[in-house]
């Protein structure tokens, strides 16, 4: 009778535990483990300021009180801009640390590289720093991935229709970076232009291993453009700037956005530079605009106390705005804080009050649009600073 009992208690015990809700990985009553990757090294170092930016943000929320109790530890890794490099750092992220969540990982060759892993895996991949539209546009096989930045092909679009206004005589040279990042912007132009697509003279796609890019600026010379459109990155656009200086090149130059920040635009001689184009959704630190902006202040209040020596820019200050959105993501997941939550409080934001972003920009996405930001303004580089000028312009891809 009593090994009966016993059995029974043990059984009831055995079914009680199995009901218990199994834990969700990076989370515990105190604390969510977030991971991600970033170039702290190589080519593309410069934008490493993505994540220490995020990171300072993140430490400023804990200290006043986290999410909901939680404090939010975010782990990055370097990985050199390098896609192997990307995916083996994820996989020790997710099954040896055991992360919530992958987190702003930058890069767009990076980002395929992971993504597969973790939708099979079914872990978020939130807010990608990247603009390539596949990480909006394929949720259903993707349905664990959500992007942030606008897509590189509605900045092309937006190019287009500046060019065709401004410009409808333009003979227009390319360089790009050759994989998809480069070539969706490029299509994106394309696109824009419609049936003035020939007004692209001349395409030249550039090895992103490659040492420098002085002779495919030199070959887009040659062919008499008075428009050069740098869609590169890092080190690479620097070079495209200084390149068409040194060989007397004067065309009306457009950058990309990820390839304008300030802190990259200085290190090209004033001439190259001066009235150069691009896009922008981000309040810029440097820019004298934002001088008494209260969330320019507040991003130099929380650099100054949680990433003390580092010095500000336009990465830091993307990378609080992806912070600010996860943090604002997290709350509507709720106190029961799940993947499954996440990913549905991610894809149902209306943000209006970001403070790291243009005035008027509203963060927004529904399950069946996973593009936060489409919203952009034009500016223009002068005495060594970004201009703003126009109205907002829709940015959907």
């Amino acid at each position: 009778m009593k090994v009966a009992v016993a059995a029974v208690v043990l059984l009831a015990a055995a079914s009680a535990a199995g009901a218990r809700p199994v834990a969700t990985p990076g989370v515990t009553s105190n604390s969510i483990l977030i991971g991600g990757t970033i170039p702290l090294t190589g080519e593309a170092a410069a934008a490493a300021g993505v994540a220490r930016g995020a990171e300072a943000y993140f430490k400023y929320v804990n200290a006043r009180g986290g999410v909901f109790g939680r404090k939010i530890t975010y782990k990055y890794v370097d990985d050199g801009y390098e896609p192997q490099r990307t995916f083996l750092a994820v996989r020790q992220l997710v099954q040896q640390d055991g992360v919530f969540a992958i987190f702003n990982s930058l890069g767009t060759s990076n980002n395929a590289a992971i993504r597969g892993f973790l939708n099979q895996a079914g872990v978020p991949q939130l807010f990608v720093a990247s603009g390539a539209s596949t990480f909006g546009r394929d949720a259903k096989k993707y349905p664990w991935t959500i992007g942030y930045i606008p897509t590189y092909s509605a900045e092309g679009r937006v190019y287009a229709r500046y060019l065709l206004k401004r410009k409808p005589g333009a003979k227009i040279a390319v360089l790009y970076q050759d994989d998809d990042y480069g070539k969706e912007l490029v299509s994106g132009l394309q696109a824009g232009l419609g049936k003035k697509k020939g007004l692209i003279v001349k395409k030249v796609g550039y090895d992103p291993t490659a040492s420098d890019v002085r002779s495919e600026v030199a070959a887009l010379k040659a062919s008499k453009a008075n428009v050069f459109m740098i869609f590169a990155f890092g080190k690479f656009a620097i070079q495209a700037f200084i390149a068409a200086n040194q060989l007397g090149w004067r065309p009306q130059i457009v950058v990309n956005d990820v390839a304008a920040a300030t802190s990259l635009m200085q290190l090209s001689p004033p001439k190259a530079t001066e009235g150069a184009l691009s896009i922008v959704f981000g309040k810029d630190p440097d820019g004298p605009t934002w001088k008494r902006d209260k969330g320019m202040k507040l991003f130099r209040s929380v650099m100054k106390r949680y990433a003390a020596g580092q010095t500000p820019n336009g990465y830091y200050a993307a990378g609080m705005a992806a912070a600010y959105t996860l943090v604002d993501t997290l709350k509507k997941a709720g106190k029961n804080l799940t993947r499954k939550s996440v990913m549905t409080a991610a894809t149902h934001l209306n943000e209006k009050s970001n403070p790291f972003v243009l005035p008027g920009i509203r963060i927004r996405t529904t399950p069946s649009d996973r593009f936060p930001i489409s919203q952009v303004r034009l500016e223009r580089w002068h005495k060594g600073h970004w201009v703003l000028f126009g109205p907002l312009l829709s940015a959907k891809p």
